[in-house]
Formats: C-alpha cells, structure tokens, sequence
C-alpha cells in the first residue's frame, strides 16, 4: 500500500513538471505594431539578450516623432532603478518623420535640463560637450531611419541608421541621460508610462 501511495505521489509529481514544463514552453509574446513600425520583444546587445520593457509614441503637438523602445535584461516598472541601473540597456528611437540630428540633439538638452540640477550639468560639461558633438555628426534623418542608445556599465553608446556615432564613459550622464524619458520631467508622461509597462499604445 505504501509503494502504491509513492507511486502515485511520483506520477502526480511528474504530471506536474511536465504541466509547468508546457507553461514555459509557450510561445512567446507576439510584436507590437506602433504607428506602422515594429517593436520586437527581444534584442540582443553585445550578445546578451534583452527584453522589450515597455514601447509608446512620442508627439510633439499634432507631429507624431518616433517610436521608443527599452530593452533590458529584466523587465522592471521601477523607473529610479532603471534610471540607476548598470545593466546592459538599449533604447530604441524610430523616426516618424524627417529630423536631422541637430534638432535631436537639441531636444535631448533641454531634456537634461529639465531633469538635471545645474550643478549637476556643470559637472558633467566635458562629458556633455563630447556626446553633443559627436551626435550632431549624424545628418538627416528620414521617417524609419534608427537611434540606437546603448547603456552599458556607465557607458553611453549611439548609432544613427545603423552608424555608430560614439561613445562616452560616464555613469552620472547615464543615468541623466534617462532621466530624458525616464525622469520626474520626462519628455511626455505617457510615454514614461508606456516605456515603463504600465501603458500599451499598440495598434
């Protein structure tokens, strides 16, 4: 009697794994589709694999911009950690219209201004002055032309339709450099939201 109680605690038990088994097997989640241009749910960074944690649509006015994306190994909500984070990270730009990376440029100053102390920037000047120049390198850009920004370790990486446009070392203008989308004066509330998780704006 007590063999055929184990018995059956085993075949329950292996019933069990192989159920969860099943569970992570399922297929993954499918792409997102903002305003025509698709978001994978995976990329893959100096071979690591990251996770799509949130995407939305940034407008200024009526113009619609870009497409966002942020990857990250872990999916997070918590946009302080996230804005702190060491880990690898990538966030996506997708243009919606012609822009030249002057004008991209400028819109990421006034949004380290507005989420940075002057103090803050003053500090960081060298560091700032070297990804404005290098950024402004980049030219025109058409609608479904790319800005890749890659962090990593306190570094800060960019490419512009596929060309990379440098890099910077510096972890206090990582993590400012997020707060652009990410801080408590983002460039559009809704797409904080959205690039956090909390919101879909998939069409």
């Amino acid at each position: 009697m007590k063999k055929c109680l184990i018995s059956q605690a085993r075949v329950a038990l292996a019933g069990g794994l192989l159920a969860l088994a099943g569970l992570c097997a399922a297929p993954a989640v499918q792409a997102l589709t903002i305003s025509n241009v698709e978001v994978p749910t995976q990329e893959t960074v100096a071979g690591q694999s990251l996770v799509l944690n949130g995407a939305g649509m940034r407008q200024r006015f009526v113009f619609h911009v870009y497409v966002a994306a942020l990857y990250r190994p872990q999916a997070s909500q918590d946009a302080t950690a996230i804005v702190n984070s060491a880990d690898t990270q990538l966030l996506r730009l997708t243009l919606l219209r012609d822009i030249n990376s002057k004008a991209l440029t400028d819109a990421l100053n006034d949004g380290l201004k507005a989420n940075n102390s002057e103090a803050d920037l003053a500090a960081m000047k060298d560091t700032i002055n070297h990804f404005e120049a290098f950024m402004k390198t980049g030219g025109e850009g058409a609608s479904g032309d790319r800005v890749d920004i890659y962090f990593q370790q306190g570094k800060v990486s960019v490419s512009f339709k596929g060309k990379a446009l440098g890099e910077v070392s510096d972890p206090r203008f990582s993590a400012a450099l997020l707060k652009v989308w990410l801080g408590d004066v983002p460039a559009q509330e809704s797409l904080k939201q959205a690039l956090l998780g909390k919101t879909s704006t998939a069409n």
